[in-house]
């Protein structure tokens, strides 16, 4: 006799690739559980305004788009559960095992969409002011900063659109990028170049953040003349990309060199019955657009494995 999951589908993460696959998965009234180790939202919670998702003209902020996300999806049944995952396995018929800290879960079908954190640079100081100085999220501590001049570090998307945020808090804004060009988008970009209070420093990288019980000065490297500069200021913001949520997947599906799920169009990942969707996985763009599209084709998959599993067993 086969022994019946706990659910039909069940999403590691809730930013938007679980969110949308929890509609899609509810909305095909399949029992559904989402479960998020800290806040739903993820990233985008902590995102002051959203400009490049479709359908709103004015933009809408992260916190907003997240909290309409999660209430449609639970108007539809799907169940949230906070914690965090210490492991995967595939047991008895296949069915999914999900480790919690105090039990265990079973489920049909998988949909990892635990996505990335931010990466540590790893320089002298860095870990030491952690939280007392050194920041990874503009949005939550930038009013910690009021009046101080702090660093940016890095030169994509977020580094540069953090950056114009905090100039509504700080006294002044140094953006430390390695190379001489930006790689934000062409409008973050004139955004940061027409305000007074951002100033761009080219080919340099950090070498160490100085402080005691606080951060007060950085010392950076020019990486075309090797020159050693101090700048000093109350605060460092670090974006230096991101690496993926997949600690516990390690041995149960295949990732990249860099630890992301590496799927096929559909969201398959190498063991059946597990899907990926959003940042978690390799790919081109990282954005919320992606993110959602991913979400309803791996629910889309997971809903077509299940169908697949039960004609299978009528058969």
């Amino acid at each position: 006799m086969i022994t019946p999951p706990d659910y039909d589908v069940i999403i590691v993460g809730g930013g938007p690739a679980g969110l949308t696959a929890g509609l899609y998965t509810c909305r095909a009234r399949l029992k559904t559980l989402l479960i998020e180790e800290m806040f739903v939202g993820g990233q985008v919670a902590t995102t002051e305004m959203v400009e490049n998702y479709p359908g709103f003209k004015n933009g809408i902020s992260g916190p907003e788009l997240i909290q309409n996300m999660e209430e449609q999806a639970k108007k539809f049944g799907l169940e949230i559960l906070t914690g965090g995952i210490e492991g995967l396995s595939v047991g008895k018929d296949d069915l999914k095992q999900v480790k919690l800290s105090n039990r265990e879960l079973s489920c049909t079908a998988l949909i990892i969409a635990s996505g990335t954190k931010p990466n540590e640079l790893g320089v002298k100081g860095e870990s030491e002011l952690k939280g007392r100085g050194v920041s990874y999220c503009a949005t939550c501590d930038g009013p910690f900063f009021r009046g101080l001049d702090i660093a940016v570090i890095g030169g994509g998307n977020s580094a540069v659109e953090e950056g114009v945020f905090l100039t509504k808090y700080v006294k002044k804004v140094y953006i430390i990028h390695r190379r001489n060009e930006l790689r934000a988008d062409k409008i973050v970009q004139e955004r940061a170049f027409n305000n007074e209070k951002i100033e761009l420093v080219w080919d340099t990288v950090l070498d160490s953040i100085d402080g005691d019980e606080t951060v007060n000065g950085i010392e950076v490297r020019n990486v075309k003349t090797g020159v050693l500069s101090k700048l000093k200021v109350g605060g460092v913001f670090m974006y230096v990309g991101v690496k993926p949520n997949t600690e516990f997947l390690k041995g149960v599906v295949t990732v990249d060199k860099r630890g992301f799920v590496i799927t096929d169009d559909e969201m398959k990942t190498s063991e059946p019955g597990m899907f990926a969707a959003g940042d978690v996985r390799v790919k081109l763009l990282r954005q919320i657009a992606t993110a959602v599209g991913d979400g309803a084709t791996a629910a889309f998959a997971a809903e077509r494995y299940i169908e697949d599993l039960k004609h299978a067993e009528t058969n």
